[in-house]
């Protein structure tokens, strides 16, 4: 009989199955506009980490911007990087919750590090300690799920092993920046309010339009005539355009694939109770209001009361 063949994982093949895994390539739309506002702007930034950390730096210059683009490992940058104080301070912005973002903090992290460590003339080998930027991980939170405006995601929630003491953690800050939400950081950061006021201002005329390419011209030039992000939209008007759309496409795809979903596991002779994360589905449709309550409660096969009360208690 021949010998099975016994394959030796070494770490740039490790890295290779996260990328084909984790970070498969997507079109990257929810984020274009944070990135405009934030991303190449170190007086923004420092605006905004002062507005997070109560502090009061001047000098933009004393912030270097690292975010990480076409990294060696990794198929997506992340979104927001810099050094400031002796930290690294790595945003993300999400439209979904996800409760995977410390792993995703994790690999960036170990990204930037190793980028950090080859810029020294120090050897990870040698007896001398390599000082690091401690590193602050934040996500501004701006989808349609109902969340407190402040609230910890930590990596050993992931853990199979919860009875022993992990030898790694990663805390990550998720701010809900939702319009109406986190008020003295929108006070302490006025660019982050005007993105919270133009994401409220195209959900409110996305609903008042039939025509979403019509809708979203309509609340870009609303925008403009109130100075919110005016400057931003006056030069990257196309792009945001185009972002705008493409992820209500994407939205209206996945909405239809859950609901056919959850019809596919009625068709297939499963009783409302019993098909497989129908109720959870269920409620995800009605939290991104796709569906009511009233209809969600319906293909349940519940009074709205104890829809709404299943939905409190998950």
């Amino acid at each position: 009989m021949a010998k099975k063949k016994v394959t030796t994982y070494t770490w740039d093949m490790f890295f290779k199955r996260l990328q084909e895994n984790i970070f498969r390539p997507k079109r990257q739309t929810k984020d274009i506009l944070f990135r405009l506002v934030f991303g190449d702007d170190r007086q923004a930034l420092l605006q905004l980490y002062n507005a997070l950390h109560g502090t009061a730096y001047t000098d933009p210059h004393e912030l270097q911007i690292v975010t990480l683009d076409n990294a060696i490992y990794i198929s997506r940058k992340n979104d927001l990087a810099f050094l400031l104080a002796g930290s690294i301070n790595m945003y993300e912005h999400q439209s979904t919750l996800n409760p995977n973002m410390p792993v995703r903090f994790l690999i960036y992290l170990a990204q930037e590090y190793q980028l950090l460590v080859e810029s020294t003339d120090r050897s990870l080998y040698g007896s001398e300690l390599i000082p690091l930027p401690t590193p602050q991980c934040v996500v501004f939170y701006n989808g349609t799920a109902d969340t407190p405006d402040e609230y910890e995601l930590r990596l050993s929630s992931a853990f199979s092993n919860q009875d022993v003491e992990p030898a790694v953690e990663v805390v990550v800050n998720v701010i809900n920046i939702n319009y109406g939400h986190n008020e003295h950081l929108m006070q302490g950061c006025g660019l982050l309010s005007q993105y919270a006021q133009f994401v409220a201002v195209t959900r409110e005329y996305a609903n008042k339009y039939d025509n979403r390419e019509e809708a979203m011209n309509a609340a870009i030039e609303y925008c403009i005539e109130h100075g919110i992000l005016e400057d931003i939209l006056r030069k990257h008007r196309s792009q945001v355009l185009g972002s705008l759309l493409e992820e209500f496409d994407e939205k209206k795809y996945a909405r239809t694939l859950r609901e056919e979903g959850y019809e596919a596991g009625r068709t297939d002779g499963l009783s409302e109770g019993e098909s497989k994360g129908s109720f959870s589905m269920l409620a995800e449709l009605v939290n991104d209001g796709t569906i009511t309550i009233q209809k969600a409660a319906e293909k349940a096969g519940m009074d709205e009361a104890a829809f709404k009360k299943k939905m409190n208690e998950q």
